[in-house]
C-alpha cells in the first residue's frame, strides 16, 4: 500500500514544496520517502528552525541508526517490504545465535544500497520454556510495530552519563547492568579493540560491546518508554570502518550479535519483575 502527497509551503518558505510517498511496512508503521527537489528549509515546508537551541541538549545524539520492528512472520513480511521498497537483505540472525535457554527470536536486517537505511525485523520463536519477548511485545502492542529505535552517538560515555544525570528528573531508565562474568569475559572476545580505559568505562556504565571483522559496537538499551513492555530506545556508538572518503561504513561493528543473549536475559528479568509470563 502506498500513498503520495505534495507538502506545500507558505510565504515563509517561498511557496516551495516537497513530494512525500508512504509505503506500509507492518502494523500501522509506514516508511516515508521524501523528495525535496530544490527545497532547503530546516525540515519540511511550514516548519521553522528554533533560534538559540543548544546542540548539547541532545546529549551528543546524532541521528537514527536503525529502526527495529517486531512481526508475527518474518520471511513473508521481509519479502513484502523488500519488494515494496527496493531494500535488500543485509544480515540475519537465528534463535541459535540470539536466544537464551528460555526463549528466542529470528531476525533479519534490510538495508538500502548505500546502507544509510537499516530496518531489522524480528519474529518470535515457539516451543521454548518461556514465551518469547517478541510474542509478548506483539500481544501488548496489539499487533506488529516498532520494537526500538537505535540512536547514534560519537561518544556513548558522555551521552549515557548525561542521560543518567536526568533520570531523577523523569528521564529514561536504562536496562539492567550485565553480569560481572560478562565484563570478565569481554577482553577475551574483543582483545585490543578497546583500550583499558574504554573497558573500564564500559563496565562502569553497564554498556554492552561487540565487534565484527571491521569495527566495534558499543550499545545500551532503555527500559520501555511507556507503561507496557513495547517501545524502547537503544543508544549506540560505532567505532572504525572508515572508508577512503573518510566516512564510516553503515552497520560498522554489526548489530550486537554477541550481546543478544545478554540483552534477552535483561529483558526476561525485566518482564519477570512485571510478573509477565
Amino acid at each position: 500500500m502506498a500513498a503520495t502527497d505534495d507538502v506545500g509551503g507558505d510565504a515563509g518558505d517561498s511557496g516551495e514544496s516537497v513530494w512525500v510517498a508512504e509505503v506500509q511496512l507492518y502494523g500501522d508503521v509506514v516508511l516515508r520517502f521524501v523528495s525535496t527537489g530544490g527545497y532547503d528549509g530546516a525540515f519540511l515546508p511550514g516548519f521553522e528552525a528554533e533560534d538559540g537551541v543548544r546542540t548539547d541538549e541532545t546529549f551528543g545524539l546524532k541521528r537514527l541508526d536503525h529502526l527495529v520492528g517486531n512481526v508475527w512472520e518474518l520471511l513473508p513480511r521481509a519479502n513484502y517490504v523488500a519488494q515494496s521498497t527496493g531494500l535488500h537483505q543485509f544480515a540475519e540472525f537465528t534463535a541459535e545465535d540470539v536466544g537464551t535457554v528460555d526463549s528466542g527470536l529470528n531476525s533479519l536486517v534490510l538495508a538500502s544500497n548505500d546502507g544509510n537505511v537499516l530496518l531489522p525485523m524480528n519474529e518470535p520463536t515457539y516451543g521454548t520454556r518461556r514465551k518469547s519477548q517478541i510474542q509478548t511485545y506483539l500481544e501488548q502492542n496489539e499487533g506488529e510495530g516498532v520494537q526500538h529505535m537505535a540512536l547514534l552517538t560519537d561518544d556513548i560515555f558522555t551521552t549515557i552519563r548525561s542521560i543518567r544525570s536526568m533520570t531523577r528528573f523523569g528521564g529514561f531508565q536504562l536496562m539492567g547492568r550485565p553480569s560481572d562474568a560478562y565484563y570478565r569475559e569481554l577482553p577475551g572476545r574483543l582483545g585490543d579493540a578497546l583500550t583499558p580505559d574504554e573497558y573500564a568505562q564500559v563496565e562502569e556504565l553497564g554498556l554492552l560491546a561487540d565487534l565484527d571483522d571491521a569495527g566495534v559496537l558499543l550499545q545500551v538499551f532503555t527500559r520501555p518508554v511507556g507503561d507496557r513492555p513495547t517501545l524502547f530506545l537503544e543508544i549506540i556508538q560505532r567505532i572504525g570502518c572508515i572508508d577512503e572518503k573518510g566516512a564510516q561504513e553503515a552497520g560498522c561493528g554489526g548489530f550486537g550479535k554477541g550481546n543478544f543473549r545478554e540483552l534477552f536475559k535483561s529483558v526476561e528479568d525485566f518482564e519477570a519483575s512485571l510478573k509477565m509470563s
